[in-house]
């Protein structure tokens, strides 16, 4: 016996139907697969002082500051509002240190996805006032990225400042009569109400920063 089997159309309807129902689930199924890979993958505290940063167990509230932006403008707290902000205090005449951690940030920033990355801002807060003038700082920090940005300002706010967010500096005289500065290498996180939320130690590897910084943006509650 054989031939092709007939069906009707009622059985024809019913096959396209149980194709298209299976199509749908299995196109579902990778809807939902993709849109898990992109989430960030969150980590307990434990596991972000393995890789590498450091989570307050409570944001410190910053004081009020005045400082001065790369643009010759006042800078102050309230404009970290809104935004997640990571912070280095350097100096344009580092000569390793600065600009290896420049290089670094850049290269963290460039591993973002752009959701993430449009609302987070790297920025070099100069120690060194007295040789880091605005258009010099914004041409130094730009040469890395161009959307990074640079803060300075009087030597006792850029202190007060700095103290606030757990990072030492000071100024070292040179035999020759020049001078250098020596500073925290730790790269401070602000959160978007402008609080010091945590920070990410060095040797800075941008793989792990990215996989700490995701995971902290995952849990914060605002």
């Amino acid at each position: 016996m054989g031939g092709n089997v007939q069906h009707t159309p009622e059985q024809k309807r019913g096959i396209l139907l149980t194709v298209l129902v299976i199509v749908i689930f299995i196109i579902a199924v990778l809807v939902g697969f993709v849109h898990k890979l992109k989430q960030p993958r969150v980590i307990s505290d434990t596991e972000l002082q393995i890789n590498g940063a450091i989570k307050l167990e409570r944001p410190r509230i910053l004081d009020e500051f005045e400082l001065l932006a790369d643009s010759g403008e006042v800078f102050t707290t309230s404009q970290f509002e809104g935004r997640w902000t990571l912070v280095f205090f350097g100096f344009t005449h580092c000569p390793d240190v600065c600009p290896g951690t420049l290089a670094t940030l850049n290269n963290f920033y460039k591993t973002l996805d752009e959701v993430t990355r449009v609302d987070t801002d790297i920025v070099l807060v100069s120690v060194d006032p007295q040789r880091d003038k605005p258009k010099q700082l914004g041409d130094y920090v730009r040469y890395f990225n161009p959307n990074f940005y640079g803060v300075t300002g009087e030597f006792l706010s850029l202190k007060r400042f700095a103290t606030q967010l757990n990072v030492p500096f000071n100024k070292v005289p040179l035999e020759n009569g020049d001078y250098t500065i020596d500073h925290g290498s730790q790269v401070v996180l602000i959160n978007p109400r402008g609080h010091y939320h945590g920070f990410f130690k060095a040797p800075l590897d941008p793989a792990k920063m990215k996989l700490t910084y995701r995971s902290i943006r995952a849990t914060y509650r605002g």
